[in-house]
């Protein structure tokens, strides 16, 4: 893998002809210090947000133990790069056979499950496992967040009760789990959550062990400034040291963007200008399913040797293929006199950029390139981006 001191150092020397991914292992380390430093509890990164290996190694070697993985794919990846790992399988409708190599060949212990025929068949699958933490996920608001998770998943307040004393009776360790939604803009979001939390367990009666506060925690993006994550932090602390369970129950969350955001983004060139629209070699079918599908107004810049002086305007952009899907509304501000040939930095990627990507109409990016930059946004200290430089440098001068 190539090594450049910045995106705009790659794109003045290189000028490269299709889209190169631009990875900041410096930006995941100092995330991944952060949350297992601050958070009051076990951090699980949810490997859906990313799922590249060499991110994966990275967390695990700064700190994360523990993994949420959502399908026996996950599990696989991550057992091979951290044999000692905990594995959290927390897709509450999975495959019988995914349960059973999950516990039998890869040492899951973990299971979530939000009816009472998911237990059934964890059960089942695992020949009756007297090991087991089970895991009730329970339907909470999306309310205070910019993606909704409240629909597919989750036992309602009417159901949750009966289907945690079930588990209960089947389970060595019980907990209840949930998620806020993606990119929770407000911390009240874990407090109403966990209000519900708590009125199923005292209706139902039950000794929890775990309580998982799952994902939602926010990255920074154009438009999208939350509050610190710290304020979050204290949130869930205060409303968990309330709830009615067990003297040594245990609090988890599920950091998938908040870990690897500001780890990766994408230089791609301008192949064409149509007023305000622009023709790119990256869009919809790779590293902007966001961008075109949810309207997410990623951070971008105009990558010149000599800044532009022009004044900024809001582009929309078109992707590489055919598909007039291939769209991304934006408004993305830009220099006014940005015009076919210049390349373009769109940050805050690492975060389902990479994940979502696809090989559609023969477009295929391929390159990764480290560089040594900062993020071009951040929800984290300079300070703490300066040690995990150099905790890196001295990881790689003893390998």
């Amino acid at each position: 893998m190539r090594n450049d001191h910045s995106a705009l150092g790659l794109a003045s020397t290189r000028r490269p002809a299709q889209p190169v991914t631009c990875i900041r292992p410096h930006a995941a380390a100092r995330a991944a210090r952060f949350f297992t430093e601050k958070f009051p509890g076990k951090v699980l990164y949810a490997v859906k947000a990313n799922p590249s290996p060499e991110l994966i190694q990275l967390l695990g070697d700064s700190g994360v133990t523990h993994f949420d993985v959502a399908s026996i794919a996950e599990v696989r990846l991550v057992r091979r790069i951290h044999p000692q790992a905990t594995l959290c399988f927390m897709h509450p409708v999975k495959a019988p056979e995914a349960i059973a190599e999950a516990y039998f060949q890869h040492g899951v212990r973990t299971f979530s499950l939000d009816s009472h025929d998911e237990l059934a068949k964890i059960m089942a699958a695992t020949d009756n496992a007297a090991d087991l933490t089970l895991c009730v996920r329970l339907r909470v608001s999306s309310g205070h967040s910019k993606l909704s998770l409240a629909s597919k998943f989750g036992a309602g307040v009417e159901d949750a009760p009966d289907l945690l004393l079930a588990t209960r009776q089947a389970a060595d360790t019980l907990g209840v789990c949930f998620h806020v939604g993606s990119q929770a803009m407000s911390p009240q979001a874990y407090a109403d959550a966990l209000a519900i939390a708590r009125a199923a367990i005292v209706q139902a009666g039950v000794t929890v062990d775990v309580v998982d506060v799952g994902g939602g925690f926010p990255s920074a993006y154009p438009g999208m400034m939350p509050p610190p994550l710290e304020a979050y932090f204290e949130v869930i602390k205060t409303h968990f040291e309330a709830l009615p369970i067990s003297y040594s129950a245990e609090l988890w969350c599920e950091p998938g963007r908040a870990l690897s955001a500001e780890y990766a983004s994408v230089v791609v060139r301008v192949e064409r200008r149509r007023g305000d629209v622009l023709f790119i070699n990256d869009g919809a079918y790779g590293s902007l399913f966001d961008a075109a599908h949810v309207d997410w107004r990623f951070p971008v810049t105009l990558l010149r040797a000599e800044a532009s002086r022009a004044k900024e305007m809001g582009f929309s952009f078109y992707g590489p293929t055919c598909d007039d899907m291939d769209f991304m509304q934006g408004p993305f501000m830009l220099p006014a006199d940005i015009q076919a040939g210049d390349y373009i930095e769109i940050g805050m990627l690492g975060a389902y950029g990479a994940a979502m990507r696809t090989d559609f109409n023969g477009f295929r990016a391929d390159e990764t390139v480290v560089v040594a930059d900062a993020p071009m946004l951040s929800l984290y200290d300079d300070a703490d981006m300066e040690a995990s430089r150099e905790t890196l440098n001295v990881a790689g001068t003893a390998e």
